[in-house]
């Protein structure tokens, strides 16, 4: 009885403690609750704005890359972050494209940094101290067999979940997922989620009001999603039965409402992209890659269109590109720029676009020659209308003679071509050929430098030349990434 009565009396006092503990919240949250709607919350993001101003930039950085660099994720979400550097922008402190850029960029950084420490310190590291942090042998073979199979769709989906996205990098690389499968979710996943909670940031804080009428919203939905990924995890759960598998497909299959369904997914061409768009497939890395590539361009040429089509003139980097070229302007230089700059005009590049064309069709790969002409088309179209809507003025005092917008480059956009060319003869027409990282680098010098040799000539600024590889690099990558899924689907008739 005794023994009992202190069990008892330990069953009270728990609850004592549980109701004194709910007790002290909600006075908390009841002071907070009542001072906060006491405060301007509007002109507190305000001053706070001016306070922080173009520390943001610096702020945001630190804190993108040391998410995953640092593994700070664990201690400090990156989205707080994120969000105060977007509502910033909303007040007009900064830039809104630039802290987009320097967020992606740095988280990227940082899961590169995570990822090659991960690989210096190598599998025995983490079988030496992972014990102590609950990962034994047999976990960790099992965590590189999963990232060997599901690795890059883990560093893409786990950029939106903190635990997750602190490790997952390191891990990719003490585990030894290639770095050349690790890159492209990295690169997709580092710019959604850094563009997202920015753009959050920044719409939202025009006004606080609206911001708390969408949270009110934003709960409903997330309970909405819960509920989804509940029911979502049960029926995954119960499918995995064979029996209930095939008793549910014979039920769609008597229903003329779902009968269309079961068909639909017997059909191989639906699950190649999801059985294929992993590391370990060729496909995967192209296709992935092409669209890191065309995610990149396009950002570049939207915020750039964006800020001339609002300000024509010079911005803080063409100005500084515009210093350097003073300082070494020489006349074999300039003799070389416009020999270098040539390669890039319209008609010379239109020409080996002809002769390519015509190599192609003789040797019937047909999916390349499509690629080309429809990157060079796009090219074409896309300069038409960007110039028509900026219509910005060329430097003045250039070396040569030009004349139209200024906005974007012809040349830098044609010279993607030399690139797609070289990428194209090293995975596509000659793969396996020695010397194929010396062929892709002569053709990121060649666009590089006719680029950079119509800055030199003072007929465009750099933001000019910038815009223009990006409009290349977005046709090449879309038409690519296009004829890439048309050819799986050929290679994968139905059964």
């Amino acid at each position: 009885m005794k023994l009992s009565g202190e069990g008892e009396g330990g069953e009270n006092r728990k609850r004592l403690k549980i109701g004194a503990a709910v007790l002290v919240v909600g006075a908390i949250y009841f002071f907070i609750s009542r001072q906060l709607g006491n405060l301007d919350l509007q002109q507190l993001l305000e001053d706070l704005s001016q306070t922080l101003g173009a520390w943001t930039y610096l702020i945001v950085a630190v804190f993108a890359f040391a998410e995953t660099g640092a593994f700070v994720g664990l201690v400090v979400p990156g989205e707080t972050v994120m969000l105060l550097g977007g509502a910033v922008a909303g007040q007009g402190a900064i830039d809104i494209y630039l802290l987009i850029a320097i967020a992606w960029f740095s988280a990227w950084l940082g899961d590169t940094t995570s990822f090659f420490l991960g690989r210096r310190l190598g599998r025995e590291f983490v079988l030496k101290h992972g014990p102590r942090f609950g990962i034994s042998h047999e976990r960790f073979e099992k965590v590189e067999d999963y990232f060997g199979r599901h690795g890059g769709k883990t560093i893409f989906i786990g950029r939106w979940i903190s635990l997750v996205r602190a490790f997952a990098p390191f891990i990719a690389g003490s585990s030894g997922m290639g770095y050349r499968a690790f890159v492209p979710y990295s690169i997709l996943g580092t710019g959604l989620w850094a563009s997202l909670h920015i753009l959050i940031g920044y719409f939202f804080s025009r006004s606080i009001e609206t911001a708390g009428h969408y949270a009110a919203r934003g709960a409903f939905l997330l309970a909405t999603l819960i509920a989804v990924v509940a029911g979502t995890v049960f029926l995954v759960r119960w499918l995995r039965v064979e029996e209930n598998r095939e008793r549910a497909v014979r039920r769609m299959e008597q229903h003329a409402a779902t009968r269309w369904l079961v068909e639909l997914a017997r059909r191989r061409e639906l699950r190649f992209l999801w059985d294929r768009v992993t590391p370990g497939g060729t496909f995967g890395l192209e296709f992935t890659s092409l669209m890191a590539t065309l995610a990149v361009a396009l950002f570049v040429l939207v915020a750039y269109t964006v800020i001339l089509g609002g300000d024509p003139g010079p911005t803080p980097g063409d100005e500084t590109a515009a210093e350097v070229v003073g300082h070494i302007q020489t006349g074999v230089l300039t003799g070389a720029a416009k020999a270098i700059s040539l390669l890039g005009s319209a008609a010379f590049t239109w020409a080996l676009a002809a002769v390519g064309a015509a190599l192609l069709a003789w040797r019937r790969r047909w999916v390349e020659l499509w690629v080309l002409l429809g990157g060079m088309t796009i090219v074409q179209l896309g300069l038409a209308g960007l110039e028509s809507s900026v219509d910005r003025p060329r430097p003045a005092d250039p070396l040569v003679s030009a004349s139209g917008s200024s906005f974007p480059s012809a040349h830098a956009a044609h010279s993607v071509f030399y690139l797609w060319l070289a990428v194209t003869i090293v995975l596509r027409l000659r793969p396996g050929m020695a010397r194929a990282t010396a062929v892709v680098a002569a053709g990121f010098v060649l666009t590089a430098l006719v680029g950079l040799s119509r800055v030199y000539l003072g007929v465009h600024y750099l933001s000019d030349v910038s815009a223009g590889w990006a409009l290349g690099a977005a046709a090449f990558s879309l038409c690519a990434a296009t004829g890439l899924v048309v050819s799986q689907v050929r290679q994968n008739p139905e059964q």
